[in-house]
């Protein structure tokens, strides 16, 4: 609340690469600029729950009496289905829902998802997109180890681990100092589900997710608050003020090397 009163977000545009977003969701449909399938399922909506479950803790409607609110409730979405119904998806799908929104304005991309696998195609897509301006932000993944995952592994996305409600790493969150750069809110955190059944099957419209999928929203819309202030002038930029200005908890230069990120700090005057 103390980052709102600085700015809610000035329409920065987040790409959701994941399953889809509910079309009909009163908290999200309002929010989508753009959509498109790159999975062959037919469709944008979600009917694994993922996305929008992802989509909301970065920009769901605030003041509106309902749910909840998103970190950045006056961003814009850009909805590219890159896993399927069943929640899974080639490197290929990512790599070109990277491009459609880099393309499209996105100034930045959240991909809760990760593979164990390096991928050229992936790899090029990332450079794309930061050599065209974008912030890209992973999931670390949780496999509560230090394996790391990509596209979180790459050097031009920033890779999120999660911490709970007593500020520590998760105990289900990846790790490593040497390639995961920040931390956020990851246990427990209650956003938007599809209002029809989903594959996840947890409550209709709302209910609690946890996993570095979650950290990750957290810390795109923190990098989008960044982008409508004066600190965005660049990703790298943007970049440099979310990791400088994250707190630096017990567990900073162990788990990850910048800290648990802090939207207030992120966006207040120098």
């Amino acid at each position: 609340e103390t980052a709102w009163k600085v700015t809610t977000g000035n329409s920065v545009k987040v790409a959701i690469l994941d399953t889809g977003i509910d079309q009909a969701h009163p908290d999200l449909s309002s929010k989508i600029d753009l959509q498109q399938d790159f999975t062959g399922s037919g469709s944008v909506n979600d009917f694994y729950g993922h996305g929008t479950h992802v989509s909301g803790i970065v920009a769901a409607i605030t003041d509106n009496s309902a749910g909840v609110a998103g970190i950045c409730p006056t961003c814009r979405l850009l909805n590219g289905k890159v896993l399927n119904n069943s929640g899974s998806g080639a490197y290929s799908w990512i790599a070109n829902g990277i491009i459609w929104a880099t393309t499209n304005g996105a100034k930045v991309i959240n991909l809760s998802l990760g593979g164990s696998s390096p991928s050229k195609t992936l790899e090029k897509a990332v450079k794309l997109a930061w050599n065209n301006g974008s912030v890209i932000v992973a999931a670390a993944g949780n496999c509560g180890c230090q394996a790391k995952i990509y596209p979180a592994g790459y050097s031009n996305v920033i890779a999120v681990s999660a911490t709970n409600n007593r500020d520590k790493k998760a105990s289900f969150s990846s790790y490593g100092a040497k390639w995961v750069d920040v931390a956020a809110p990851g246990e427990n955190i209650f956003s938007t589900f599809p209002n029809h059944p989903y594959k996840i099957n947890k409550s209709l419209g709302y209910d609690f997710g946890s996993g570095t999928s979650m950290a990750t929203p957290m810390t795109s819309a923190v990098a989008a608050l960044i982008w409508s202030t004066p600190y965005g002038t660049s990703a790298s930029q943007v970049r440099t003020q979310l990791e400088s200005t994250a707190d630096k908890i017990a567990g900073t230069g162990t788990y990850w090397s910048a800290g648990r990120v802090n939207a207030a700090n992120a966006v207040a005057a120098p």
